[in-house]
């Protein structure tokens, strides 16, 4: 499961709210815009009731709207923030809903939720405005009753606002504590608290929460980093090298940066900086034949496509053959020639390549994605520890399957964007045991080593592997390790 899908990407450009870069024309439609809140609330009560992703429903309803982009980036904010931060809130309104949460439809539910993040973590809104609101909401959708009843529980948060900060939530048990703070399961906080330690685990669970920021890949064969960074300043745009990759570039205030010239143009992708890294860890170079395994949307395979000069080539595989089409797109618009995008079962391409035929093998495996919570912060309601076990059996059995396409000599790197050991360390520890003929290898492009170094996340025990937390560069959670077969 890969971190930067593209889709997630405008969605986190868009909770952003700043000014477009050369965006084009909105299509007139004179629907009257639906208000974000509202908007905001249709979506969080579908993805209560039915499972249904928050990303791809916020997606959908923002093209079908007619809002401006401050109203789009509002909305964005309190669908992603209400439902991350949706344990903490129950918490504190569990204290003024008289009858007990349980007992509220979902609707009034939900919207009390949305009601209460605005009032307790968006400082930027004035409280009169979310209360207003959320009583005409109220008033449309149920009797004279339930908006009294949502009037006076936000009143009641409104005055209590000194009170209800996350600092002063304490229970006797330090696992619940950071659970109720942050807004996660007891289960899975416990999984980071036995693994990294109580303040590294508050760390991640923090961290989750926080909007991510944009970041874009430039495509190198179209031009120099330095270069796009001077024309994006020049228009206006605040732009930073990233502190991780080596092509990223941290945008600021850039809007919907997939709906620019340069975009459309081939000149930049987008990618989280995490992401990045792994095709730099791969090192692939011109010539060379490339497997990458699991590859929708294509971030991955064209950015080794860039990184091998256009030379050489890029075999990108996918399960599904809709996702084939993503891969092709994003080729086709970075001008890509070396991508041949292929469908198959990913355990089935040692029946379609031969053994020891590939320079380098990518497994970005299918994972529990608790590293791209940011994103998609339903992962963490959704997602049970079976899926963990389930999920870990499936990567070692892809795992075996790939390593035998690659060549003596050659390169294998697995990554998943997740933080659990099980898939990750252990995953690769197990791995190694049973095939002796592969070694972890230290020899990362230089360029990728000294960031890691300038961080502290390396040192002299490194071993070829790392695990990249949320919190050490906002970006998302990743695990990388590269291997070799030996000669």
């Amino acid at each position: 499961m890969s971190g930067g899908k593209n889709g997630a990407r405008r969605h986190a450009a868009a909770r952003k709210g700043a000014g477009p870069l050369n965006q084009s024309q909105p299509t007139v439609n004179q629907k009257k815009p639906m208000s974000p809140r509202e908007l905001a609330l249709n979506i969080l009560v579908k993805v209560e009731g039915t499972g249904a992703y928050s990303n791809i429903q916020l997606n959908r309803a923002l093209q079908d709207s007619n809002l401006s982009r401050a109203d789009a980036a509002l909305a964005t904010e309190l669908v992603y923030g209400t439902i991350g931060r949706q344990l903490t809130l129950d918490h504190w309104l569990s204290k003024f809903v008289a009858k007990g949460l349980g007992k509220l439809d979902t609707w009034v539910h939900q919207l009390l939720r949305l009601s209460a993040y605005q009032l307790l973590f968006l400082d930027r809104i004035p409280a009169h405005a979310a209360v207003n609101e959320a009583v005409l909401i109220a008033k449309r959708r149920g009797h004279t009753g339930i908006s009294g009843m949502v009037n006076g529980v936000l009143r009641s948060i409104d005055r209590n606002r000194s009170e209800l900060v996350i600092s002063n939530i304490q229970t006797k048990d330090p696992v619940s504590t950071i659970a109720l703070r942050h807004s996660y399961p007891d289960w899975l906080v416990k999984r980071w608290v036995d693994s990294y330690g109580i303040e590294v685990a508050e760390s991640i669970c923090a961290s989750g929460n926080e909007q991510p920021h944009a970041s874009i890949r430039v495509n190198t064969l179209m031009g120099g980093i330095d270069e796009l960074i001077a024309e994006l300043q020049e228009s206006g745009l605040k732009v930073e090298k990233s502190a991780l990759a080596p092509a990223g570039l941290i945008v600021h205030s850039g809007g919907n940066l997939a709906d620019t010239d340069g975009f459309r143009q081939g000149r930049w992708s987008l990618q989280d900086e995490s992401s990045m890294l792994v095709a730099e860890v791969v090192a692939p170079e011109a010539g060379m034949k490339v497997l990458d395994c699991c590859a929708a949307p294509g971030g991955k395979s064209s950015h080794l496509a860039e990184l091998m000069g256009g030379k050489g080539k890029v075999w990108a595989n996918d399960l599904h053959a809709h996702k084939r089409e993503l891969i092709v797109t994003q080729t086709e618009r970075l001008k890509l020639r070396n991508v041949e995008a292929i469908v198959g079962d990913a355990a089935t391409l040692k029946d379609r390549f031969a053994a020891g035929s590939m320079d380098a093998v990518l497994l970005d495996a299918p994972c529990s994605g608790f590293g791209v919570i940011r994103r998609k912060p339903e992962i963490k309601w959704t997602k049970t520890r079976g899926d963990i076990t389930e999920i870990a059996a499936l990567q070692q059995s892809l795992l075996n399957d790939v390593s035998e396409l690659v060549r003596p000599g050659g390169t294998l790197v697995y990554s998943t964007c997740t933080m659990e050991k099980e898939e990750n360390e252990d995953q690769v520890a197990a791995f190694l045991l049973q095939h002796p003929e592969f070694q972890l290898d230290t020899n990362w492009p230089e360029a990728v080593m000294n960031k890691l170094r300038e961080a502290n996340l390396i040192n002299d025990n490194f071993d070829g592997q790392i695990q990249l937390l949320p919190q050490h560069f906002g970006s998302d959670g990743f695990y990388i390790a590269r291997m070799i077969r030996r000669p």
